[in-house]
C-alpha cells in the first residue's frame, strides 16, 4: 500500500485492513472470512529529549488479540469485537443487522472481520488500533487467535511466556496450555521478546 501525504500510521493501518478486506471479497468465496491481529515497532526520535523511542502499533479485527507484558501485569492492546459487546451490537443493529444469541444475524460470533462479504454491511473490516511507547517494563508481546484466549487469560499467557527460555518455546508452551485446557478452536500463537526495545 502506498502512503498518502500526511497520512498517519493509524490511518495507514486502517486503510491496509480495508484493502485486505476488499481483496478477500474479490478473490475468495462470499462466506470466507477471518479475524486478524498485527503488531509492529517503529523507532522514533523524541521531540523534547531527542532520544530514540520505540512505538508499538497494534491492530485487530474480530477476537484475535495482542497482549503486552508490562511490569508484573498483562496489558491487552486490542479489543475483542464480539457479539456480546454492547457497543458492537449497537453498531450492528444501527446498520441494519440483528443479533441472536450474541451472533451477527444469528450466524457470526465476531462483529468485525476481513472477508465475510455476505455480511459486509454490518461486519466491517475497520480495525481497533493502539500506539504504545515501549520501555524497560515491557518484556513480551503475545499475538494469538481465540483458540488460546478462550481458555487462557492475558495474565496466564504472559506468565507462561515469561517463564519460557525463548519466544519459540513460549509459543509451544502456550499451544500446549490451550490443548491441555481443551481448546476447541484453531490455535495460532506468536510470541515476541521485547528486550531489544528497552
Amino acid at each position: 500500500m502506498k502512503r498518502q501525504k500526511d497520512e498517519s500510521i493509524p490511518e495507514i493501518i486502517n486503510n491496509s485492513f480495508l484493502e485486505a478486506d476488499a481483496k478477500i471479497k474479490q478473490e475468495c468465496k462470499a462466506r470466507s472470512g477471518c479475524t486478524a491481529v498485527i503488531a509492529f515497532v517503529l523507532e522514533e526520535m523524541g521531540i523534547e529529549d531527542q532520544e530514540k523511542k520505540y512505538k508499538l502499533y497494534t491492530a485487530n479485527v474480530g477476537d484475535a488479540r495482542a497482549t503486552l507484558g508490562r511490569n508484573e501485569d498483562a496489558a491487552r492492546m486490542t479489543y475483542d469485537h464480539k457479539g456480546e459487546d454492547f457497543q458492537e451490537s449497537l453498531r450492528i443493529t444501527e446498520n441494519g443487522g440483528f443479533m441472536i444469541n450474541n451472533r451477527v444475524n444469528g450466524v457470526l460470533a465476531v462483529t468485525r472481520a476481513l472477508g465475510d462479504s455476505t455480511m459486509k454491511r454490518v461486519v466491517v473490516g475497520n480495525p481497533y488500533v493502539t500506539v504504545t511507547t515501549l520501555d524497560k517494563e515491557n518484556d513480551v508481546l503475545i499475538l494469538a487467535c481465540d483458540g488460546l484466549w478462550d481458555v487462557c487469560t492475558d495474565e496466564q499467557a504472559v506468565e507462561i511466556a515469561r517463564n519460557s527460555e525463548s519466544a519459540e518455546l513460549a509459543s509451544s508452551a502456550l499451544l500446549n496450555f490451550a490443548m491441555d485446557n481443551l481448546s476447541t478452536d484453531n490455535i495460532s500463537i506468536i510470541v515476541v521478546r521485547l528486550d531489544y526495545f528497552s
